[in-house]
């Protein structure tokens, strides 16, 4: 069996139906119906969670759309919940263990949300105590839902996978995506010299904008067109499998790629020989959201109030790019699918 066999195997064959015991409540849900277009998403009503020892259930108040549902939306992750969403922000609604204070203002991300449980394309939901942080915050709930992911995940793979200082060169590949321009305002805002790609020429102005100090049109053998090659202290490779290898092909001797998007593609590395491929002294690695609220990547590690405090004062701008409301998620994913998202996209239920 090749590679590609092996990740058509693990795809799911239908949405996974999360349902469970419950006192007759019920919440208004955006349902995976089955793998495929926007009619896939149907809006109907579901029973409201229950709240579980070791659990919260959150009052959804407002929602990140990520290329992630997209792709469960399609049937090309290999784990799909019957409610799709793996980020949130919203108030607690219960919690049985008391870690948290009913009504208290939190976010919410991964731990098998939209994926292994049902996620945040809902009324509310529920999410392993692991998963969730505290977030005291004025800033509106627009503003609040464009941090859990996209900004958690950037400040992992820049602080944590890449330990990014003030004055190193830090090349972000896929940088007009909404992860990718979090990552360069975040490294900018951090004093690195940040350079840039895009696939469209037309997006360079915004990247500069946002303080790109050069933004290269992208292509698979970058390495051997950009000035910096060999003087590269770090790549945050959002293209995915299709340039991870040019990445590390441009980096200084100690310098660190981390591969952290396929906005390339799915397609897994043909034939890679590190031996061959990887130049004596750089560094991979990897970052995958998934594994926040693992022992090893517990979500109180990112300092997400620190980042929502930076955004109030001002210091960093994390506005979304489009705010949708709950009834238009058709559009939301016809925007994002259309390439036309221009930043991070957000859902703000009434």
């Amino acid at each position: 069996m090749t590679v590609s066999d092996k990740v058509a195997h693990a795809l799911p064959t239908a949405p996974a139906v999360v349902r469970d015991q419950h006192n007759g409540e019920t919440m208004r849900a955006i349902v995976l119906a089955r793998f495929g277009g926007l009619d896939s998403l149907v809006y109907t009503d579901i029973p409201k969670p229950l709240p579980r020892d070791g659990e919260v259930v959150i009052a959804v108040k407002g929602f990140g759309i990520n290329h992630a549902e997209a792709h469960m939306r399609r049937g090309e992750w290999a784990e799909a919940a019957e409610v799709s969403g793996i980020e949130c922000v919203g108030l607690v609604d219960a919690c049985p263990g008391g870690e948290f204070p009913i009504g208290a203002k939190v976010a919410a991300l991964m731990g098998g949300l939209g994926r292994t449980v049902n996620g945040s394309y809902a009324q509310y939901t529920r999410v392993r105590v692991e998963n969730v942080a505290a977030l005291d915050s004025d800033l509106p709930w627009a503003q609040l839902a464009a941090l859990p992911e996209t900004y958690a995940t950037a400040w992992t793979c820049l602080f944590r996978n890449l330990a990014l200082v003030a004055g190193q060169t830090l090349l972000i590949r896929g940088a007009t995506s909404s992860f990718g321009q979090a990552a360069l305002k975040m490294a900018v805002a951090a004093g690195a010299q940040v350079l840039a790609t895009t696939r469209n020429p037309a997006r360079a102005p915004t990247l500069r904008k946002l303080g790109a100090v050069r933004v290269e049109l992208e292509r698979t053998d970058l390495a051997a067109h950009i000035a910096e090659a060999k003087r590269i202290d770090a790549v945050l490779d959002l293209v995915g499998n299709s340039t991870i290898l040019d990445s590390l092909d441009m980096l200084r001797r100690g310098g660190t790629a981390c591969l952290a998007g396929w906005l390339g593609g799915l397609d897994p590395i043909g034939d890679f020989n590190p031996l061959l491929r990887m130049a004596s002294g750089v560094n991979l690695n990897f970052f995958g959201s998934f594994v926040f609220g693992t022992p090893s990547f517990p979500l109180s590690d990112v300092p997400l109030q620190d980042i929502a405090k930076q955004v109030a004062e001002g210091r960093l701008d994390a506005a979304p790019s489009r705010v949708f409301s709950f009834d238009q998620i058709h559009q939301a994913h016809q925007v994002m699918e259309a390439g036309e998202a221009g930043g991070k996209m957000v859902v703000v239920l009434d």
